[in-house]
């Protein structure tokens, strides 16, 4: 099968052909239907201290999955063959880094990260949410504490973005958001958000409860900052840059708590999944081809997209 694998820091993606892998003790083949394509395959292949952290050389990439069930592993009795599941891109294991990940069209994972999907999702969704959905819920949900009656910013309304307005706007929050790009604010004033704006310093003196950051292009940090209410709290979650400058004293006087969240749990995933079959969060996809994936990587690369991108390895969702 063909396999869109990392070779080294530095190296294009390259097209390898390899054998189906066999499932061992503890794991499911699962047969890919949709990857979803990610930031930080770019990083991966462009930053040398990405490098740190994947140890197979080659390795296939592709952390957010979605597929079905194709054959067990010996003593695997929770799954069967043709489940529809999601994988848990931060579980015992992480594709693209620690395994072979999605792009190809099959794969292993360990029985205990799956995620099962509900019967209306479509692959392309479940595998948006793995990582995308996971991501954004954990950061609002879990990190912001956001509920009913909370004041909420967002940075940011690419693809995680998305997610995390609409995630916050279910969980009863008035929602203000900003983000760069004209493409982007115009799909925010369709989500019914309190405010859009072109630029996280447009949010200053919104007195919030809380900003979640998923740009993390370093002035949008102190930008929240400039958003909160005393005793607020900041979320970061993009690494657009590799540095932020805050104002120690605005940081002191408005008593703000500074978070930083970095993926989720299967819980999130699965609770991303119910509103996505109910069609409760509706982010922007857009398809690739299996042979198109070099050319997602260079979109990414070059900032060009409103949503996620989504390879279907076996055809429509």
């Amino acid at each position: 099968m063909g396999a869109w694998r990392w070779t080294g820091t530095g190296n294009p993606l390259a097209l390898h052909d390899v054998p189906v892998p066999s499932p061992g003790p503890g794991e499911v083949l699962v047969r890919v239907r949709a990857a979803g394509m990610c930031h930080s395959d770019v990083g991966e292949l462009d930053e040398p201290s990405w490098a740190e952290n994947i140890t197979r050389n080659p390795i296939t990439l592709g952390h957010e999955i979605a597929g079905d069930v194709a054959a067990l592993g010996a003593g695997v009795d929770s799954w069967s063959p043709g489940d529809r599941v999601g994988v848990h891109p931060l579980g015992a294991t992480v594709p693209g880094y620690s395994r072979d990940g999605g792009y190809a069209a099959y794969t292993l994972a360990p029985a205990t990260d799956l995620v099962a999907m509900p019967d209306d999702l479509p692959y392309d969704l479940a595998a948006a949410g793995t990582d995308a959905g996971m991501t954004s819920h954990h950061a609002v949900v879990e990190v912001a504490r956001v509920g009913p009656g909370s004041r909420v910013g967002i940075i940011g309304l690419g693809g995680l973005g998305q997610f995390g307005a609409q995630i916050a706007l279910l969980r009863g929050a008035e929602v203000h958001a900003a983000d760069t790009s004209p493409g982007a604010a115009a799909l925010g004033r369709t989500m019914g958000l309190a405010s859009v704006h072109g630029a996280a310093e447009d949010l200053a003196g919104l007195e919030l409860d809380a900003v979640v950051d998923f740009a993390g292009f370093g002035s949008t940090t102190a930008a929240a900052l400039a958003a909160i209410r005393k005793g607020g709290d900041i979320v970061m979650v993009g690494m657009g840059a590799v540095h932020t400058t805050l104002v120690t004293a605005d940081v002191v006087h408005k008593l703000a708590h500074v978070h930083g969240s970095s993926g989720g749990t299967k819980d999130d995933i699965a609770q991303v999944y119910e509103h996505l079959a109910r069609g409760e969060i509706t982010p922007t996809v857009e398809h690739l081809a299996f042979e198109d994936v070099p050319d997602g990587i260079e979109r990414l690369r070059a900032g060009r997209l409103t949503g996620r991108l989504v390879v279907l390895v076996d055809g429509p969702a």
